[in-house]
């Protein structure tokens, strides 16, 4: 008896114990079933790198190719750093419309923080009161469509000296691609600083301050690696540049601040007169710091934005003589015979604005708009998404997407006729300039550039490629950097038209 009552307390125990275990079990299932994440499709990754492997020295290239075998939402593992990326009209659409107030912050890395002035402009800081402050006073105050307006002078201006220069080059091959640099730096130094600056090497500053930016950090993305960058040299070398342009910028406020610019420009304001006039009011926060970062992004998003677009567009209107031949066609029925297109005359050249669109589509300036961060967990297209994701848009493979576009590597403008496409961002298929809180706020100063410099271009002049190379032949190679350029500046020689 005391066996078997022995027994039966043991079965006791060890029927509790199942219990116990089954109930433990039970629980922890129903616990990961309820927090298990719905991520997005991802590559294999490697220890340590992650994904970088895969996006390699051409990423909207790569990313594109991954979009197809992945899906038009992936996240890849950058180092320790989770990256969503984004590559259909659809996902682009979700981020930056219906999700936008979670997507549009920007993370912190290293080149930005250095070079422009502890991301204190609007480009590259985080999404905050202080962001919204700067955002408004660009938009309002620098680049309202009043103030661009007042800047027509200056456009028409550095364009006719342009067409005077290619005029007076006719029988000789010409660097197109620095004929344009020249041309965007001048307005830009015009209406940001109220002067050009003639002898100073401002050009190669400003191009060795865009390939900076596009050095890679280790210790944005790896931070227990974030010694290798100081060994390597890229720290210093930014922070060169980031002192040069700092002396520059501070030489150029001081003389506002005295007085002592010296250039009376149809008493015109620069961005510098605005901007320290609003420094002045009592209410205001904006300190000399943001004021250099806006500046020095005016710089580099005008220069680069234009200067890029017009070199491409000008190509493929040579590869593409049918094309070139509608657009003359077109300009010289407006021009009438005048000596030079003026701005009034755009609003009658619609050829030329499809032209530019897909221009723009083949060649977005920044083929992956630059990076958001996620600021809170976010459900996207049925994936959850953490706080703290960085965000790629590939601007480049969404203008290039044949579920969009029918024969997407062709440059046909005739694609835009009948369409409501904008600058504005407002149809995903198209973003060259972005959409949603972080677009471009330059979009209205630097379309009539483009505009205004091709139809001038192409009322003047023929062009013909040097060497005997035929039109179809010439070579459209592209090279990545923070934009997208030709990898062999554009040759040309030409020829009056009349």
């Amino acid at each position: 008896m005391e066996i078997f009552s022995s027994l039966q307390t043991l079965l006791l125990s060890l029927f509790s114990c199942i219990l116990l275990v089954t109930f433990i079990c039970v629980k922890q299932i129903s616990f990961d079933s309820k927090n298990k994440k719905n991520i997005p499709p991802s590559p294999p990754k490697l220890p340590i790198i992650g994904n970088f492997h895969q996006v390699g020295s051409n990423p909207n290239h790569n990313l594109q190719i991954l979009s197809q075998k992945y899906g038009p939402l992936m996240l890849l593992q950058l180092g320790s750093t989770p990256a969503l990326v984004a590559s259909s009209a659809e996902a682009a659409q979700e981020i930056m419309k219906t999700h936008d107030l979670s997507f549009c912050s920007r993370p912190r890395l290293t080149m930005p923080n250095i070079l422009v002035f502890g991301s204190n402009g609007i480009a590259f800081s985080p999404y905050g009161e202080s962001w919204r402050r700067l955002k408004s006073i660009v938009v309002l105050k620098l680049l309202s469509n009043a103030r661009v307006k007042s800047y027509q002078n200056v456009r028409e201006n550095e364009i006719r000296d342009m067409i005077r220069q290619l005029g007076e080059s006719c029988g000789t091959t010409i660097d197109m691609g620095s004929m344009f640099i020249s041309l965007t730096n001048n307005i830009v130094c015009r209406v940001a600083l109220g002067r050009k600056f003639d002898g100073l090497d401002h050009t190669h500053l400003v191009e060795r301050f865009m390939n900076m930016l596009n050095v890679f950090c280790i210790g944005s993305y790896i931070p227990w690696l974030s010694w290798v960058d100081q060994v390597i040299g890229s720290i210093g070398r930014a922070e060169k540049i980031a002192k040069e342009f700092n002396e520059l910028l501070e030489r150029v406020i001081e003389d506002h601040i005295n007085k002592k610019n010296g250039e009376d420009d149809e008493a015109r304001e620069d961005f510098v007169d605005i901007l320290l006039d609003l420094q002045k009011d009592k209410a205001s926060t904006l300190h000399r710091d943001s004021i250099k970062a806006l500046i020095l992004e005016a710089f580099a998003a005008g220069t680069e934005t234009i200067k890029t677009s017009v070199e491409w567009t000008m190509s493929e209107l040579i590869k593409n003589p049918k094309a070139m031949k509608k657009l003359q066609e077109e300009v010289t029925k407006v021009g009438q015979g005048k000596s030079m297109i003026s701005e009034e005359d755009l609003e009658r050249m619609s050829y030329l604005k499809l032209v530019i669109k897909e221009s723009l589509r083949l060649h977005t300036p920044f083929p992956l708009l630059l990076p958001r961060e996620s600021m809170q967990d976010v459900k996207l297209m049925g994936y959850d998404i953490a706080a703290g994701t960085q965000v790629i848009i590939n601007a480049w493979a969404i203008g290039r997407d044949p579920a969009s576009w029918e024969e997407p590597d062709e440059f046909r403008p005739e694609r835009f006729l009948n369409t409501s496409f904008t600058h504005h961002g407002l149809q995903y298929e198209w973003i060259p300039f972005g959409a949603g809180r972080r677009s471009c706020p330059g979009i209205q100063f630097s379309v009539p550039v483009i505009e205004l410099a091709i139809a001038n271009i192409v009322y003047k002049f023929d062009m013909a490629l040097p060497n005997g190379i035929r039109n179809e032949d010439l070579d459209m190679t592209e090279v990545i950097g923070s934009t997208v350029n030709k990898k062999y500046s554009l040759l040309v020689s030409v020829s009056p038209r009349f």
